[in-house]
């Protein structure tokens, strides 16, 4: 495995306020071709905010994405590793919490993501979870 999770992560943070729709942050997600963004208070990282918490904790529930907040909805206070934690480190968090990625802080500035791909690419770049991570979304734009 890498060493570090500087050495494996996705650097720059895609991000939107608490207050954004989650409309908002859904176009977000849509431009970036991404399927979480991170809540940030300023530079603070307040939560994180997937697809999947759009879908199942706002538009399941009958809430309109157009008023309800991403800070509402997200997951608060994530669990957030910082560049030179060690790989390993990263990879025991992510089974413990049950979590797919996590933001990458650095003197309190979101900085990256490391997401379980990552570092099972570094680990086994030939390995199945590896070769998915890198394949372009099985999507096609219908807007």
């Amino acid at each position: 495995m890498a060493e570090f999770v500087k050495d494996v992560m996705t650097p720059g943070v895609v991000a939107v306020r608490p207050d954004a729709s989650l409309v908002e942050a859904a176009q977000l997600m849509r431009l970036q071709d991404i399927g979480d963004v991170v809540v940030a208070d300023g530079q603070q990282v307040v939560g994180m905010l997937t697809d999947r918490d759009i879908t199942v904790r706002a538009v399941a529930e009958g809430l309109d994405p157009q008023t309800v907040s991403a800070g509402s909805v997200c997951t608060r206070d994530p669990v957030l590793v910082a560049p030179d934690d060690p790989a390993a480190a990263a990879a025991a968090l992510m089974r413990a919490h049950a979590v797919r990625r996590l933001p990458v802080v650095e003197d309190g500035l979101p900085v990256g993501m490391v997401s379980l791909g990552d570092l099972a690419e570094a680990e086994s770049p030939g390995s199945v979870l590896a070769d998915i991570s890198r394949a372009a979304p099985d999507h096609e734009d219908t807007v």
